[in-house]
């Protein structure tokens, strides 16, 4: 599938001062020459703060990385995660279509979305807050069907429930995440049959619903003020930036043509002698 920037881009991109610290950390886990192994990290901070993929941003990591734009873009225009168009102020959702929520009722689902969003995906809500698009598995086929509301997972869905979960976010709400049917995980629909002993006393909501909760950004922008800037494999931790991070040079800027002066005096390089056959050849 061929897939393009968005015809309309905004001038400029910036990231946030809490960001670019976040990015300045993640460059660091890569040996000195290999920053663009950034790429992916940078490109998906850079999505999660605007919403979508800006070609600013995309040029603005390529140069804190040192690679040329058309590198950048290879990677922007080819994994699917990246959204090159606008996506709704307040949620992106994304229904799984996969075998097994399609057997489990992902059409119903999409049905919700072609009525209460757009008719099209990646189309615009008339409002503006919401657009959809149906993507492949999710790896949550135990709870199927599934969608993924902007970072969490909402799972054992319903036609019903996906539409009370759309007009909740319009409400400004944020429903919890994880099974919405009553499950805990993924167990059995029916209840527990083994290793029963762990029911008792546990957490209302399972660890991801919970880590979700308390968090609270399942739709939310992140600015990089959400969670502490921690990076315990290198230069860098939660103290901070150094004053000067390093940094590639940038690989977009024009180059000029070097002169290599020859030193006054220099003798041209003696040309390396041939050996001299031995008697018995």
């Amino acid at each position: 599938m061929l897939r393009r920037l968005h015809t309309e881009q905004p001038d400029s991109f910036a990231f946030t001062p809490e960001n670019q610290a976040w990015a300045e950390a993640q460059i660091t886990k890569y040996p000195e020459g290999r920053q663009a192994s950034a790429i992916i990290p940078l490109l998906w901070r850079a999505q999660e703060q605007e919403g979508w993929l800006t070609k600013p941003a995309i040029e603005t990591v390529a140069d804190m990385l040192g690679m040329a734009y058309i590198r950048a873009l290879e990677v922007a225009t080819f994994y699917f995660m990246f959204q090159l168009q606008p996506v709704g102020s307040v949620a992106h959702i994304q229904v799984c279509g996969t075998t097994s929520c399609m057997i489990c009722g992902a059409e119903d689902l999409i049905g919700v979305c072609r009525e209460k969003i757009a008719a099209n995906s990646h189309q615009l809500s008339k409002d503006g807050k919401f657009s959809w698009e149906e993507v492949e598995c999710l790896g949550a086929c135990a709870n199927a069907p599934m969608a993924q509301i902007g970072k969490d997972y909402y799972e054992d869905l319903t036609a019903v429930r996906l539409a009370e979960i759309i007009d909740a976010l319009a409400a400004g709400q944020v429903p919890t995440p994880g099974p919405q049917n009553g499950r805990y995980a993924a167990e059995p629909a029916s209840g527990l049959s083994s290793l029963t002993a762990h029911e008792k006393g546990r957490d209302t909501l399972n660890a991801s619903a919970r880590l979700a909760t308390d968090i609270g950004d399942t739709v939310k922008r992140i600015d990089g003020t959400e969670v502490p800037l921690l990076a315990p494999w290198g230069k860098q931790s939660s103290a901070g930036l150094p004053k000067e991070a390093a940094r590639p040079k940038p690989a977009n800027a024009a180059k000029k043509p070097v002169a290599v002066k020859k030193a006054s005096g220099e003798k041209p390089a003696a040309k390396p002698r041939k050996a001299k056959p031995k008697a018995s050849e």
